[in-house]
């Protein structure tokens, strides 16, 4: 079903080992370790646009992220209606929740043709062929060692053999050791400068699920052969630096929102703070007025920011004062006695 595919992959490591053997023996494992090396880099060249795309998708859902939430607080008990807004808003705004898978789906098809035509080299009998790959060249990649191991050794298949062969055991144990770690690291990584907020988004529920998930590939790892192993190891090695390197250039639009919005905070609580000293330095003029004191105290009353309210409680002694000296008056007419 997927022969097609794997004669694609077989034919791009023919024609990268056949330009590596002009600098390197053919039949040594630095010409076909370095194929499926280079294979790796070229693949993930050809996806560099992907996962440029893969940002801004993932940029676009934090911004519509705020209209999300609010849709699901207005429709929490339809889920029906909330799933029709929630793509209607998508599709009004031109984002899609799984343009960021892209890039894995992407190289999957590629890990897979990688891992059959790698499984079959390593099965293949004395004279066979396998899809691209010559019977020659079959017996070559049989045969070709790395560090005392042979690309299609797998970890299993050398704990199992009678004799044990502890030098494949050991460097297809370590292999399997880095790209399990190397692959835990790139997702949290991954998730760590992902500026999608919305638990529910599909990309984010994927992220985390491969976070639970990168240790038990370890346990996958221990079937798969070293030439696999190496793509693995390669691939993950090469995203992390892609995404140090793009994110250190291109930081999301969430930090530096943040940052304007510590400085406008700051500079907003200054003009505040200034309309406030305003206020009160407008209101002290008056009450020293009410005061009846001069110049000179109008420049204390500016210094002092308290003594505002006490010439305030003189004026209503005053008043209570005055009251009392009107009532005899009224009393001295003798209109009352009559």
């Amino acid at each position: 079903m997927l022969d097609w595919l794997y004669e694609i992959v077989s034919q791009l490591i023919v024609w990268i080992h056949t330009g590596l053997s002009t600098v390197v023996p053919k039949d040594s494992g630095w010409a076909w370790g370095g194929s499926i090396i280079l294979l790796t880099v070229l693949l993930r060249l050809i996806l560099v646009p992907l996962f440029v795309k893969q940002i801004h998708a993932s940029r676009k859902m934090q911004e519509l992220n705020p209209k999300v939430q609010a849709l699901r607080k207005k429709y929490k008990n339809d889920k029906q209606r909330l799933n029709q807004e929630v793509m209607k808003l998508y599709q009004e705004n031109g984002a899609n929740p799984l343009s960021g898978c892209l890039p894995l789906l992407v190289q999957m098809p590629i890990f897979i043709g990688l891992f059959q035509t790698l499984k079959r080299i390593s099965d293949a009998k004395p004279g066979e062929s396998v899809f691209a790959v010559s019977s020659d060249l079959v017996a070559s990649a049989q045969n070709a060692n790395i560090f005392g191991a042979h690309i299609p050794d797998t970890f299993l298949n050398a704990w199992g053999a009678d004799p044990k062969s502890w030098t494949a055991i050991i460097v297809t144990g370590i292999a399997v050791v880095i790209s399990s770690v190397t692959t835990f690291f790139t997702v949290r990584a991954s998730m760590k400068r992902q500026p999608v907020t919305d638990d529910a988004n599909p990309m984010m529920q994927a992220q985390k699920m491969m976070v639970f998930f990168a240790p038990l590939f370890g346990l996958f790892g221990l079937g798969f052969p070293l030439g696999v192993l190496m793509y693995w190891v390669t691939s993950n090695s090469w995203t992390l630096a892609q995404q140090h390197y793009i994110y250190k250039k291109y930081p999301p639009p969430a930090a530096t929102g943040d940052a304007a919005a510590t400085t406008t905070a700051k500079t907003g609580g200054t003009k505040t703070g200034g309309a406030k000293a305003g206020a009160k330095t407008g209101a002290k003029p008056a009450t020293s007025k009410n005061g009846q004191s001069p110049s000179g105290v109008k420049a204390k009353a500016r210094l002092k920011k308290e003594p505002e309210p006490a010439p305030e409680p003189e004026d209503k002694p005053k008043v209570a004062r005055n009251q009392p000296t009107r009532k005899p008056r009224s009393k001295r007419s003798g209109t009352q006695k009559r």
